[in-house]
């Protein structure tokens, strides 16, 4: 990791609530309001937008815990302010608070905690993952025409 990372550093992203962003599930709309899912996608990114200046060339970040409580509602056509800021840095850990706030107010708040991973170690890792479930196809189609048989 480059220098100068620091507990109390802070990044704001802020988003327009888009028709897309609004909760489906299998394909079909259960509200037209600001997913829960997209918002932690967002509050993500916001936290890996203070991470990015301060990855060297062969280091990633990837997100490994959310503590998220989605508190108020957003309409699509409303913008929101997403805050990340950095509260502990430990190991290969940074952990950053998150407020996410709409013109009437805070609607989520939590913690993302991102781990700052070797981009060769996470290559390697995916690729035993791809021959795992490679494995686990094969051997589940042989078994499906066997029993089709």
């Amino acid at each position: 990791m480059k220098p100068g990372l620091a507990i109390g550093q802070t990044q704001t992203i802020e988003i327009e609530v888009t028709p897309d962003m609004v909760a489906y599930f299998e394909g079909e709309l259960v509200h037209n309001l600001y997913s829960t899912s997209v918002l932690v996608q967002h509050m993500e990114m916001a936290a890996r937008r203070l991470l990015v200046p301060f990855l060297s060339d062969n280091e990633e970040a990837m997100g490994c815990n959310f503590e998220i409580a989605h508190l108020a509602m957003t309409l699509p056509g409303m913008s929101v302010q997403i805050e990340a800021t950095i509260v502990e840095i430990r190991d290969n850990k940074v952990v950053t608070n998150i407020e996410a706030s709409n013109i009437r107010g805070k609607i989520a708040r939590g913690t993302v905690t991102q781990a700052i991973v070797d981009r060769d170690w996470l290559q390697n890792r995916m690729k035993e993952i791809s021959v795992i479930h490679n494995i686990a196809t094969e051997k589940h189609s042989r078994s499906q025409a066997a029993y089709a048989s």
